[in-house]
């Protein structure tokens, strides 16, 4: 079933994929392609060294929650696991398929599953913590210095994704810290998986839920304690979303144009939250879209697409492919 799902979620990739090059690229052609090859080797090299940095930062993070249980957890086996989610995210609607992988390798590289779950979800919340700062910080100065033109269409689908992303937060909270919510959450999945006959042994299931719900909680309690480890891993992942917000500002010099970095990083923040809730593999079109609208205002033309063309390739389709590289090659 989930190679079924892979192949069909590839196919959907590159459909999508495909749509998006055509419309990027059907007006102006050979110009377009003769600007992909124009990128100053330099910036091109830089554009592609922020998104190293940006996985070896999310690797930092994995590594320091995985510290707070096992001290022997290292930087390689997160940087692994980091490179293996790369391909599962860019494979699933809304990178759906990069967490229980997480969870399954965690347990693989010695976690129970109530510990693996814990540092995924602690992940996920300040992941998505940075994200909204970073997407506050971008709305609050738009609003004061104008840096796009008033869009209705552009606005309300910032605003969603903001909202989106702010519930997402509010809901991982709620997973690590609710013990009662949780308990009537998954007793309500065995009960129902019962009634279908997807589970058999109702009354086991309900037994061992009540153990997950008791070690999950109090694994959660211990790992956010530590005030110091939550700011130093929000922090990290803030500056790793930075890296990643300037990829455009490295592709943009490459064409030899300019631009204040931190209007590309203001431009960059608009576009991933709006197309955080795109239901497509990567986010696929969304992104493209969001990109040209918001960079349309200051770069036109073949640059543009070109650019985008080449963002797009950088930060989604390299790790899809380094992600699929990593995820052959075992562990040591």
């Amino acid at each position: 079933m989930q190679k079924s799902n892979n192949i069909r979620n590839g196919i959907i990739i590159a459909i999508v994929s495909i749509i998006v090059l055509f419309f990027a690229l059907k007006d102006d052609f050979y110009e377009k392609i003769n600007y992909l090859f124009s990128f100053n080797i330099w910036w091109l090299l830089g554009a592609v060294l922020l998104v190293i940095l940006y996985w070896t930062l999310k690797a930092q993070v994995i590594k320091l929650c995985g510290k707070q249980i096992h001290k022997n957890y290292t930087f390689k086996q997160a940087l692994k696991l980091t490179l293996d989610t790369q391909f599962f995210n860019a494979i699933t609607p809304f990178s759906l398929g990069g967490q229980p992988y997480q969870v399954y390798r965690l347990k693989k590289q010695g976690f129970s599953l109530e510990q693996g779950m814990n540092i995924i979800i602690q992940d996920c919340i300040v992941y998505q913590i940075a994200l909204i700062l970073l997407g506050t910080i971008a709305i609050v100065s738009n609003y004061f210095f104008g840096f796009f033109p008033d869009n209705h269409l552009l606005k309300k689908l910032v605003v969603l994704g903001y909202l989106i992303n702010l519930g997402v937060i509010v809901v991982l909270f709620i997973v690590a810290f609710n013990k009662k919510g949780n308990k009537i959450l998954l007793d309500f999945a065995i009960k129902a998986g019962a009634k279908l006959k997807i589970i058999k042994n109702k009354e086991k299931f309900l037994e061992k839920s009540n153990k997950i719900i008791i070690d999950f909680h109090q694994s959660a309690t211990k790992l956010m304690k530590s005030k110091t480890h939550f700011i130093v891993i929000i922090l990290l992942n803030f500056i790793a979303l930075t890296l990643l917000y300037l990829v455009p500002y490295a592709l943009i010099m490459g064409l030899g144009l300019e631009i204040n970095p931190f209007i590309a990083i203001v431009a960059t923040a608009y576009v991933m939250i709006m197309g955080s809730f795109v239901p497509l593999p990567g986010g696929s079109g969304g992104l493209e879209f969001g990109f040209v609208r918001f960079f349309g205002v200051y770069i036109t033309g073949a640059k543009l697409s070109s650019i985008m063309i080449a963002w797009r390739f950088i930060t989604y389709y390299l790790g899809l492919i380094i992600g699929a590289i990593s995820l052959g090659k075992k562990e040591d």
